[in-house]
């Protein structure tokens, strides 16, 4: 060891370079001279889409002129309780991507540096922020989705099953978090599709139920649209079916119409290659050779069947744990099993639980839990496994996973207050209706068996 002599007024004191000891007491009392703990190991890292600027949709914020960086996360993750984000702002633990400056601190993989970001700073239009995954991890119930029994009249405790899921009604619309393994649309040999029963127990004192504007496939769930009036279906199915004949003599429901979106998660075998992109593929339909399956595939130049165009955005929501990646879907276009066959032919990376189009995917899947690298340290993550829960229930590591594919996210023009003007009632908006705003925008959380992929994804990453 050698010591550093420095002169000071009082005298002269010796420093040493030699890393202190630290004396641990453990629970028998016994002290042991060691050197300090390690820190908290990295944390996987959950992408915000880009800052879209200031004023958010369906945000009410009348006289604010700025979003700071924790009412965006807020508004983000809508279903998640203010305190947790909240806490892991006073943990310091949310980032932001920033120019190269020597406060940064370079995160290999994700392409840019980062820094810490106070609650209280603004967002610039386009800034990208990253916070721990431990953000959405909720608990999940012991007691599952349970689904109504085949049958046009509900009973009294199905009834209230169902409206539980309603997440707001107006005159005009209805909006739902629908369950996995529920069809939307039913068949004369089946009664539990979401139509059916919606008509038994949503009509809410209407002479009809909601009918559907829109669709889910039936083992996917997530935000469910249903029209109320003759008027806003028509309307409302014609928006989700061509935005650009959507449009009216109305400047202000045309810019609602352009502001329509929804966004999908998903957990997919693998990685896309690139980290977000634009998926622009035509698909038909062919028939497989028992003549009566139906099966949505990705248009060939050659082939003389009929084919549709297909847009979808997408984004990788962090890096890939445990062989699967969570990614964010955005379709610009309404195409039947769009989603599921961009990801499965487009990308390469078929959707957990996906057997239709990435059954020999999963063939070679293997399901057990392995050890990934850290991108930032290069040091492999530290494998935790939760206490008390059961991964039977459909989860990323059951042997037969369900679809893990979930409208999260939905934003849309508040027809019921320009329903007059477009049926040509009235020219302007009633003025009891003109303080409503003119978005509408949802977020529904994900359902048990995707709660526990989440739990068990992020719970790789201590």
């Amino acid at each position: 060891m050698w010591k550093q002599r420095v002169l000071v007024s009082s005298g002269v004191r010796l420093y040493s370079r030699v890393a202190p000891q630290v004396v641990r007491v453990t629970a028998k009392n016994v002290a042991k001279l060691g050197s300090p703990k390690e820190g908290p190991k990295p944390r996987q890292l959950l992408s915000l889409p880009p800052f879209p600027g200031f004023p958010l949709p369906g945000k009410k914020s009348l006289n604010a002129c700025h979003v700071t960086a924790i009412s965006w996360v807020k508004y983000y993750f809508d279903e998640i309780q203010d305190s947790v984000i909240q806490s892991h702002f006073n943990k310091s633990l949310v980032q932001i991507e920033c120019p190269s400056s020597s406060d940064s601190v370079e995160m290999e993989g994700l392409g840019k540096p980062m820094r810490k970001i106070k609650p209280s700073d603004v967002m610039e239009v386009g800034a990208r922020i990253h916070i721990p995954v431990s953000v959405a991890e909720t608990a999940i119930s012991r007691r599952f989705d349970t689904i109504p029994s085949g049958t046009l009249y509900p009973n009294a405790d199905e009834i209230e099953y169902l409206q539980r899921l309603v997440k707001y009604k107006d005159s005009a619309l209805l909006v739902l978090n629908k369950p996995p393994k529920v069809p939307v649309k039913g068949n004369m040999p089946i009664h539990n599709s979401m139509d059916a029963l919606a008509a038994a127990a949503l009509s809410y004192g209407y002479d009809e139920g909601p009918k559907l504007v829109h669709r889910l496939d039936r083992e996917s769930s997530g935000l469910l649209l249903m029209g109320r009036t003759k008027e806003s279906i028509a309307h409302l199915q014609l928006l989700f079916s061509y935005i650009n004949k959507a449009q009216s003599k109305c400047q202000a429901w045309n810019d609602a119409c352009e502001a329509t979106y929804q966004r999908y998660w998903a957990l997919v075998i693998g990685s896309p290659k690139d980290k977000e992109g634009l998926i622009s593929a035509r698909l038909s339909k062919v028939l497989l050779d028992d003549g009566k399956t139906e099966r949505v595939v990705l248009a060939q130049h050659s082939s003389l069947e009929p084919s549709r165009d297909a847009v979808t955005e997408y984004r990788v929501l962090g890096p890939t744990i445990n062989g699967c990646s969570w990614i964010e879907l955005r379709p610009l276009t309404s195409r039947k099993h769009q989603l599921r066959v961009h990801c499965a032919e487009a990308l390469g990376t078929p959707i957990v639980g996906d057997y239709k189009y990435g059954w020999f995917v999963h063939r070679r899947w293997k399901q057990m839990p392995r050890v990934d690298i850290e991108p930032s340290s290069g040091k492999p993550y530290k494998l935790r496994w939760p206490e008390g829960v059961d991964i039977q229930k459909g989860s990323v590591l059951a042997k037969v996973p369900l679809l893990h594919l979930h409208c999260r996210e939905l934003v849309l023009p508040n027809i019921a207050k320009f329903l007059d003007v477009l049926d040509g009632k009235s020219e302007n908006v009633h003025p009891a209706l003109s303080s409503r705003p003119d978005l509408l925008r949802f977020v529904a959380s994900m359902p048990s068996h995707m709660k526990i992929s989440w739990n068990l994804m992020s719970s790789f990453l201590v």
